[in-house]
C-alpha cells in the first residue's frame, strides 16, 4: 500500500486515552487496508520510453557508438578501405563527428516531442563519443596525411581554410569534453555550465562549414545539403522555442495580465 497510517504517538496521560489512541490507530490501519488503491495521478502516469531506463540501455548505446570505430579498424587491418585507405579513415571519422553532433543536438527536441525524458541520460555519452571521433579524425590527418610532422601541421592548418575551421571546432570542443561530468557542473554552477556548453551550436556550424569546403573541391554537395537541412531544423527548433518562451514571458508581464496564484 502506498498510504500507511502510522500509530498515533502515546500521550503521557492515564491508560484509558492510551487504549483509545491505540484502538483508533488500529481501526485506521484496517480501513486503509480495506480501501481500494488510489488511482494514479496524471503526473505519476508513465509517459512512455520506460525501456530507456533499463540497466542495459547505456551499455547497448556504448556498443553501438563503438561500431563505426570497429568497422574502420577492421577495414584498415584487412585492407578493405579501398585504394586510398588514408582518405577513407580521415573522411570516415569526420563523417561520424558530424553525425554525432546531430544526434547529440537531436536529444532535446526528441525528448520534448515524445515525452521520453530518459533520453537525456544518453546525451553525455553521445557528446563524448563525438569528441572521441573528432580526436580520431585529427589524429588520422596528423599521422596519415602529415606524417606526424608538427612543424608541417602548424604551417598547413592556417594555410587551408577547411583545416583551420576544423581545428577551431576541435579547440572549442575541448572544454566541453573536459566538463562533461557532475563535479564540473557543481564547480562551474549550472548557469555557467549551460552557457559554456552552448558552444556546441558554434561547433556544429564550424563542422558543417568544414564539411562544405572539403566537398567543394569535388563539387559534391549532396551530403552537405542533407546535413545542412538537419542542422537547420535542430537549431531552428531551438530558436523557435526561445522566441516562444520570451513571447510568453513578455505577455505575462503586460499590465492587466492575470497573475498566477
Amino acid at each position: 500500500m502506498s498510504d500507511v497510517v502510522k500509530p498515533a504517538p502515546l500521550a503521557l496521560t492515564t491508560s484509558r486515552p492510551r487504549a483509545a489512541s491505540a484502538t483508533a490507530a488500529a481501526a485506521a490501519a484496517a480501513d486503509a487496508r480495506a480501501a481500494p488503491p488510489a488511482a494514479p495521478s496524471a503526473r505519476a502516469r508513465p509517459t512512455g520510453g520506460r525501456w530507456l531506463l533499463h540497466p542495459t540501455a547505456k551499455p547497448v548505446l556504448f556498443a553501438l557508438c563503438l561500431l563505426p570505430f570497429a568497422w574502420l579498424f577492421y577495414g584498415a587491418a584487412t585492407q578493405g578501405l579501398g585504394p586510398n585507405p588514408a582518405e577513407a579513415l580521415i573522411r570516415g571519422t569526420g563523417d561520424w563527428v558530424l553525425r554525432g553532433l546531430c544526434l547529440t543536438l537531436a536529444v532535446t527536441p526528441l525528448r520534448q516531442a515524445t515525452g521520453w525524458h530518459a533520453l537525456a541520460r544518453f546525451r553525455r555519452m553521445l557528446g563524448l563519443f563525438t569528441f572521441f571521433y573528432l580526436v580520431l579524425h585529427l589524429l588520422a590527418y596528423a599521422w596519415l596525411d602529415m606524417g606526424l610532422d608538427l612543424q608541417a601541421i602548424a604551417k598547413d592548418i592556417p594555410k587551408r581554410p577547411f583545416a583551420l575551421v576544423g581545428f577551431a571546432a576541435f579547440v572549442l570542443m575541448l572544454p566541453l569534453a573536459a566538463t562533461s561530468f557532475n563535479r564540473a557542473i557543481k564547480a562551474l554552477g549550472a548557469a555557467r555550465w549551460q552557457a559554456l556548453h552552448r558552444l556546441v551550436y558554434v561547433i556544429v556550424l564550424l563542422g558543417l562549414l568544414h564539411f562544405f569546403w572539403m566537398r567543394a573541391s569535388k563539387r559534391n554537395f549532396g551530403e552537405v545539403a542533407i546535413y545542412a537541412a538537419i542542422v537547420a531544423v535542430l537549431l531552428g527548433w531551438r530558436v523557435w522555442r526561445a522566441w516562444a518562451a520570451r513571447r510568453a514571458s513578455a505577455a505575462g508581464r503586460r499590465p492587466g495580465a492575470p497573475v498566477a496564484g
